[in-house]
């Protein structure tokens, strides 16, 4: 049967590539879900030691679970690394010199070199590696750099309660990173200088920390993270020189306020000689001078977002949004902020 005149093209279908999850406890479990549930992707083996999680995927997804890497099936194209820091390296090279594309959990690696040598063997065979920094693909964080703000100081908060996960790293590998690579996704320049403190309260690592990055541009970015807090807080302030924007990442919402050009101490001096209270000043200032707007963040799920980049990007071999160089950078700074909690005075 063919179309009528002016129907739309058929939509050409997606190709399905052919996946794996490389550990399936804690957040991997929410990869397996999100794999096995998109059209574009056929979830073909999950691997992770634990036999009880296997048995659990197995019985939820009737997905091929193994207890190691080696049996995975040759044929497969793409995973998720979810497992412990420590392991990132060990698991994800062999894939990559095969050209294994690689969508690894944040921290990408522990060390610089560790980092560069994924990016050779990815770049040598010619797969992809994506990065899970999450935030990236937060509705709040796109909204943010829509309104290409130029930053001069950026404040971000995010502490939580102990979550018995990460151990194996601290605050500023398991929290704080995710604004480190926020903060450099907006600074625009390279971090100058790093101050730091931090203290371990519960683990032998770090549990709150509080960094100080100054770029070359000359913009400033403070960081706090804590992981013993007694709530959740996920929060981002940007300050320039004509607009000042709040995000909070948990509520999903943000308000932008924004100067016109017409306001400047003089114009304000003006408005205040004419003014007959402090009210009728702010309500001439907000009214004509001053706009507030809230920010529309759209629901969306950062994590099937971040797959689903990674994907087309295995797909079409292109840069996913955070790219293994993107991921390296965010581990750099991290460390230099480690460093900087290891010298500082209060360090023990």
């Amino acid at each position: 049967m063919s179309e009528s005149p002016g129907s739309p093209e058929p939509r050409e279908a997606k190709r399905v590539v052919r996946t794996a999850v490389i550990g399936a406890g804690g957040f991997g479990r929410h990869h397996v879900r999100i794999h096995h549930g998109m059209d574009d992707a056929h979830l073909v083996a999950v691997v992770d030691r634990d036999p009880a999680v296997r048995a659990g995927v197995a019985e939820a997804y009737g997905v091929p679970v193994f207890a190691d890497v080696a049996e995975m099936p040759d044929d497969v194209e793409a995973v998720s690394i979810a497992v412990p820091t420590a392991l990132h390296r060990e698991i994800a090279l062999p894939l990559l010199r095969r050209g294994v594309s690689t969508l690894i959990e944040k921290p990408m690696v522990r060390t610089l070199e560790e980092g560069r040598e994924l990016i050779g063997a990815a770049e040598s065979s010619g797969a992809v590696i994506a990065v899970g920094h999450v935030e990236r693909f937060n509705p709040a964080v796109r909204a943010l750099k829509e309104h290409d703000i130029q930053p001069r100081f950026i404040e971000a908060a995010r502490v939580a309660p102990f979550s018995f996960r990460s151990a194996d790293v601290g605050v500023v590998l398991d929290l704080m990173i995710h604004d480190i690579d926020i903060v450099l996704h907006l600074a625009g320049a390279p971090p100058l200088r790093v101050e730091a403190v931090g203290v371990p309260v519960l683990t032998p690592h770090e549990d709150i920390a509080n960094a100080r990055i100054t770029f070359e541009n000359g913009c400033v970015a403070t960081l706090t993270a804590s992981r013993v807090a007694t709530k959740v807080e996920r929060k981002i302030r940007v300050f320039s020189p004509d607009a000042y924007l709040v995000v909070d990442f948990g509520e999903r919402q943000g308000l932008l306020y924004k100067k016109s050009a017409d306001l400047t101490v003089e114009k304000v001096l003006e408005m205040r000689r004419g003014a007959s209270s402090l009210a009728d000043l702010q309500g001439a200032v907000f009214d004509g001078l001053l706009t507030v707007e809230h920010l529309t963040v759209p629901s969306g799920d950062a994590l099937t977002e971040e797959i689903r980049d990674f994907l087309g990007c295995v797909r079409d071999r292109a840069r996913p949004e955070v790219s293994g160089q993107d991921g390296l950078a965010a581990v750099s700074l991290a460390l230099d902020v480690l460093a900087a909690i290891r010298t500082s005075p209060t360090a023990g």
